[in-house]
């Protein structure tokens, strides 16, 4: 199982960004499915994700109605798109599918078995 993210880069505060996600031997259908990300010297921190099937996505309140998450199970592809960024959104991010996640551990990293490399985001002031 193999995870793709892609999309990161430099950009401005207040600029946008789309980072996207591609599976390979593994359907996104049914499976909860998220972003985290990775400050330097920070842990790792949960962003958005769907639970199993559910159609709403659940967000950390620090990117929520700036970030919108949505995944498309025809091409097993799971986004993020990144509005109005901030310094402090700086970070690695990381796509992750947990199989058997219930739904009070979602935000938990322990609670996702399979990861991407990740991407790199770097907001500048």
């Amino acid at each position: 199982v193999q995870l793709q993210a892609s999309g990161g880069g430099l950009v401005q505060a207040g600029d946008s960004l789309r980072l996207s996600c591609a599976a390979s031997e593994l359907s996104f259908s049914g499976y909860t499915v998220g972003w985290f990300r990775q400050a330097p010297g920070k842990e790792r921190e949960f962003v958005a994700a769907f639970f199993r099937s559910r159609m709403n996505a659940y967000y950390a309140d620090s990117v929520k109605g700036r970030f919108t998450v949505s995944r498309d199970n025809a091409k097993n592809t799971l986004s993020l798109q990144m509005d109005s960024l901030k310094p402090e959104d700086t970070a690695v991010y990381y796509c992750a599918v947990a199989t058997s996640a219930i739904l009070s551990t979602i935000r938990s990293s322990n609670a996702y078995n399979y990861w991407g490399q990740g991407t790199l985001v770097t907001v500048s002031s």
